[in-house]
């Protein structure tokens, strides 16, 4: 039961996590898009680098971006909470019911993992160059941030037993 608990407390501050951010991305809206806008616009790499082409500056592709990026967290938050329930109902079911209980809880963290690993780390840190900025760098943030839920995906996975204390 404590290894059961222990799983579904920390998918329960993952999930807390996701409500905050998608609180504070509609918010404090202003904010979070310019940190969107000037690493889409790459104005802040290092001048004149080659990369310069992939440039997006157009403020409608910018905030399509952002939008794009908040339907992601509230997507991850949405489903986050729905496997905390899920997991909730089977915390005293046997270990088969609570294995199943899983599926959403996988998924919720696999999307965010992907959210950090594709949208920050490989589009925004490479594509975007954001690595080159020393003012509008998130790739420290993705990847904590990765690494965090990561961490409680393989636990999360580790199977569950009728046998455990």
């Amino acid at each position: 039961m404590f290894t059961r608990s222990a799983k579904l407390l920390l998918l329960a501050g993952i999930a807390f996590y996701y409500t905050l951010v998608v609180f504070n991305n509609l918010t404090d809206f202003g904010s979070n898009y310019e940190f969107i806008r000037h690493v889409l616009s790459m104005d802040t790499t290092i001048p004149d680098n080659h990369g310069m082409w992939r440039a997006m500056t157009s403020p409608s592709v910018q905030l399509a971006f952002y939008w794009m990026i908040i339907v992601w967290e509230l997507i991850t938050m949405t489903l986050a909470w729905w496997g905390v329930v899920g997991l909730t109902r089977a915390l005293r079911q046997p270990a088969d019911a609570f294995n199943a209980g899983k599926r959403i809880s996988v998924l919720a963290l696999t999307i965010s993992l992907l959210m950090w690993l594709v949208a920050f780390l490989d589009v925004g840190g490479e594509w975007f160059l954001m690595w080159q900025s020393h003012v509008w760098n998130g790739q420290e943030e993705a990847f904590r941030m990765f690494v965090i839920v990561g961490f409680i995906l393989l636990m999360l996975l580790q199977p569950d037993t009728d046998n455990q204390p």
